[in-house]
């Protein structure tokens, strides 16, 4: 178990954390949420004191050893992948140097002799004459091939090193295991191998995370900060986000009596617990929520962007059509026909190969062979991924904004529009140049909105956005009436948005009308897939 008493910081007149009480217990999973800059990292800082607050402290239960995923991809580099992994589990290293310094010993003495053989009864206690095996099967799980185990950190790729850390963490079975962010630059089948570890793990997890798809698969709790304060939740991200608009919608409505409350509330744990039943953590999961109080679940104070594409003029029949289009190295013979209300998920092993569609599309790159052509009535709205050039001046929120409408919308108009992103009161007159990557990808929002295209392109739409925006984006793409080509690493975004999947492979593409999850479950397109990446 490890506890926080009374947490309290301060950052100038921003107060993070007040008076904060909580404690973590084994075998849990719990997921840490909050708006961006909420202080979701900060607070893991402070349970693996890396950050001491203003006041209050942290215990940890007698004995137990944390491990905390590092973000210093540049710590370990002078030592070799195998040896970096095995130095997550402190102890164990430092015996390990120990014997072999005594071992190289040339005047080897009766004492070294008598330390030598103590170290080894700890060694073999730690089980560490399986601890190589042991950090070279976790690395092979996460994707790290055998032939990289034993050269340098510093000669890794920085997603490559990502790989190592999250393995370092994890290794030795810590009983307490602090990760931020561990999905980060991890594909699709690796972040499934560390879901299923996490699953069977049974001491404490505190994670970090904006993956809604991971968070559902292997949270009992939901840990939210909000305002300050700090408070646990039963179940996973999707129970906690669903029961809190429940209860929100219920506090807003004045007509219904108490008991068609509760009943309301019991009838959707009921729900939600028997959907558990079927999950991987079935038993466990579903007894918590049975045992859930339904006053438990209180009403969300988040604030949710609305993000609402209208189009200005419905699309006809003819959206989009490719034929043989191919960039060297990233994808070639694509044929593609959009069809109305398609909603495209484009995927690959490359991300750089989605980038370089949209950008063909767009014709800001041209394409190495192959032609396309939109239908009459197509007007698109693009997110792209790297927006860093139209925020190169000093303009505020409103002219920024107003610069992408047609015939130069009033304030109150731009307002709106920069309002339905969270953007209020004097925050609208603040400088575009120097706005952070969340807020950036908010202002793009109100951009692609004010645009009303039928069609919309969307490269990774998520990056740098918080879970309320995420969601609020995801709910906005599976209303949208009209056609989208989009790429995401966010799971439960793809798999709730698209009705297609298109992969790109430098040796041709897959065309496949399936949901996601189908997608990646379908033996036939696995096959296709290993054929074309072959």
């Amino acid at each position: 178990m490890i506890a926080a008493h009374n947490i309290s910081l301060q950052y100038g007149k921003r107060v993070l954390f007040d008076e904060v009480n909580i404690k973590f217990t084994q075998g849990n999973c719990y997921g840490v949420i909050g708006a961006n800059g909420a202080g979701k990292s900060t607070f893991l800082k402070i349970l693996s004191d890396d950050i001491s607050p203003n006041s209050g402290s942290i215990t940890i239960e007698p004995g137990k050893r944390m491990a905390v995923l590092s973000q210093d991809h540049f710590k370990f580099d002078e030592h070799s992948v195998i040896d970096t992994v095995m130095m997550g589990h402190t102890k164990l290293w430092e015996i390990m140097k120990e014997k072999n310094a005594i071992y190289m010993k040339e005047d080897f003495s009766d004492a070294d002799g008598i330390k030598a053989s103590e170290l080894e009864g700890e060694f073999a206690e730690m089980d560490g004459w399986n601890a190589e095996s042991d950090a070279a099967n976790m690395l092979s799980g996460l994707g790290v091939t055998e032939n990289l185990h034993t050269i340098l950190m510093s000669e890794l790729a920085g997603s490559q090193k990502v790989r190592v850390l999250l393995a370092q963490a994890i290794f030795g079975n810590p009983d307490i295991l602090i990760l931020d962010e561990p999905t980060n630059d991890l594909d699709i089948n690796t972040i499934a191998w560390l879901e299923n570890f996490l699953i069977d793990f049974k001491n404490t997890v505190i994670v970090v995370s904006h993956d809604r798809h991971f968070l559902d698969s292997v949270c009992t709790h939901i840990t939210d900060i909000d305002f300050g304060k700090i408070k646990s939740y039963t179940g996973n991200y999707s129970f906690w986000y669903q029961s809190s608009q429940l209860a929100l919608r219920q506090k807003q409505s004045s007509n219904k009596k108490a008991e068609e409350k509760k009943k309301e509330l019991q009838d959707f744990i009921m729900r939600f617990s028997a959907n558990a039943s079927k999950s991987k953590q079935a038993n466990g999961r579903k007894k918590m929520l049975e045992k859930l109080n339904f006053e438990d679940i209180v009403a969300s104070t988040r604030r949710y962007p609305a993000i609402i594409f209208d189009q200005a003029r419905e699309a006809g029949d003819q959206i989009l059509h490719a034929t043989n289009l191919t960039k060297n190295g990233l994808f070639s013979g694509l044929d593609l026909n959009v069809r109305r209300g398609d909603k495209i998920a484009f995927v690959s092993k490359n991300s750089m190969a989605m980038t370089a569609l949209f950008q063909i599309l767009e014709n800001e790159v041209k394409s190495d062979a192959g032609e396309f052509s939109y239908g009459q009535t197509i007007t698109t709205s693009y997110l792209p991924n790297e927006n860093d050039k139209f925020f190169d001046g000093s303009d505020n929120l409103i002219d920024w904004l107003r610069q992408f409408s047609d015939d130069e919308k009033d304030e109150v108009f731009i307002r709106g529009f920069l309002g339905k992103m969270l953007f209020s009161g004097e925050e609208v007159f603040k400088k575009s140049d120097v706005l952070s990557g969340g807020e950036k990808v908010r202002c793009m929002v109100s951009r692609a909105m004010l645009a009303e295209g039928n069609l919309l392109i969307l490269d990774e739409p998520t990056n740098h956005l918080d879970l309320e925006t995420i969601t609020a984006f995801n709910n906005a793409l599976k209303d949208f009436k009209g056609t989208i080509l989009f790429t995401s690493h966010d799971h439960e975004f793809v798999n709730t948005v698209a009705n297609r999947i298109v992969e790109l492979t430098p040796n041709g593409c897959i065309d496949k009308e399936l949901s996601y999850d189908d997608y990646l479950s379908n033996d036939k397109v696995q096959e296709q897939k290993d054929k074309l990446y072959a």
